[in-house]
């Protein structure tokens, strides 16, 4: 399995929170709750605390939906 670390590590981050969140907005039968569920977990083992979580999740609204908050 790939390693990523220092600034590769960065969009593999924001990847998944984009990835998360727009599964998490997709309606009934196309929404894939075990790739959710395994992005998420993806995701928690390469955050470090709750700004970083607060910073990417963000980064991931933005992207998604266009808006800040």
């Amino acid at each position: 399995m790939a390693e990523f670390t220092g600034r590769d590590l960065h969009p593999v981050t924001k990847v998944l929170a984009i990835a998360v969140l727009a599964i998490e907005r997709q309606p009934g039968p196309f929404q894939s709750a075990s790739d959710q569920s395994d992005m998420k977990a993806l995701l928690e083992g390469l955050i470090e605390n709750d700004t970083q979580l607060a910073h990417y999740a963000r980064a991931a609204r933005i992207a998604v939906t266009g808006e800040p908050d």
